[in-house]
């Protein structure tokens, strides 16, 4: 598999991130462990999670994921070769928001969970409207300097607090928003093109877009009058409309040229997207893993990647 490796401020990253919100939730440890190891075994080097994932399951409080992720570096000790993402301000348990109390406290929590001393890339997980990029910022530098973070971005954020913050910094000389985390795929566009998209294109910084497979539609699994076993299923079955099914027959007609899966083809059109670094997804189970990984190693035709964003439209 080529070097092809994409600049996320100082980082360096695999073009594929390794979701890890699945770890704790539909995967159990050995499950999250096996994923973890395969993706690492293929070259992966960079895992996305949150202090929030999953507290959305009954019984559990969030931060799940980090201590799963924890565990994994604590058994391989490989910490240093992985660039390892996750975020603050979704609450763990509560409070949530980006006061400087919360980021001061939250980041030594997830530390503690990680089982590390510091995290390459903190992303701000939800805007918080009620405090001031100043604190936020601010807060967030005071980490850099102290080496707890490497780099910041931000997630669920809109291009007017962006602009914001990055003026911020960039007049002050604090630590700066280096990538995105949006919600973007080849059926939900709009979340991310536009205003958003322009403005992290005129500050060059990189987009590491969540949701990249639509809950999973864009594996092609769901299909009309199809039943799938999965904790996903409601928020893909959603996606089966006319626009839906006309991305699924342009996935179909160029994977079947590639002899490729819908997933590989999804992955490297958004990977293709200007701005675009490096598109999440997650696997459950090892068997999911190189349809995703693939991604690296397809090269769409313009023609084909004509055709899959006229059919997005």
């Amino acid at each position: 598999m080529a070097d092809t490796h994409q600049k996320i401020g100082s980082l360096s990253v695999h073009p594929l991130a390794l979701g890890g919100n699945v770890f704790g939730w539909t995967a159990d440890e050995t499950e999250s462990f096996a994923v973890l190891d395969a993706y690492a075994a293929a070259g992966g080097n960079f895992i996305d999670t949150a202090d929030v994932y999953s507290a959305w399951v009954p019984g559990n409080k969030g931060g799940e994921s980090e201590t799963v992720i924890g565990n994994w570096f604590a058994s391989r000790g490989n910490r240093a070769d992985i660039v390892l993402a996750t975020k603050i301000g979704a609450g763990v348990p509560e409070p949530r928001g980006l006061s400087a109390a919360v980021i001061k406290s939250g980041v030594e929590d997830s530390l503690r969970r990680l089982r590390t001393d510091y995290i390459d890339l903190y992303y701000t997980h939800y805007d918080d409207p009620s405090v001031p990029v100043e604190e936020f910022i601010t807060a967030l530098d005071t980490l850099v300097k102290e080496g707890k973070v490497r780099e910041i971005a931000a997630s669920n954020i809109t291009a007017d607090r962006l602009a914001e913050a990055l003026a911020f910094s960039d007049s002050t000389g604090l630590a700066k928003y280096v990538a995105v985390q949006p919600h973007y795929n080849l059926v939900s566009r709009d979340t991310y093109e536009g205003p958003l998209a322009d403005v992290v294109a005129q500050h060059g910084l990189a987009a590491v877009p969540y949701f990249a497979l639509a809950s999973g539609f864009l594996t092609g699994k769901y299909r009309p009058g199809t039943e799938v076993a999965s904790g996903r299923a409601e928020g893909a079955s959603k996606y089966l409309d006319d626009r839906g099914l006309r991305v699924l027959a342009a996935l179909d007609q160029v994977a079947e040229a590639h002899a490729a899966e819908p997933a590989t083809v999804a992955l490297a059109w958004l990977a293709s997207r200007p701005t675009v670094a490096s598109p999440l997804a997650s696997a459950r189970t090892v068997s999911q893993l190189p349809a995703l990984l693939a991604m690296t190693d397809l090269n769409l035709t313009q023609e084909e990647l004509t055709l899959l964003t006229e059919a997005s439209k």
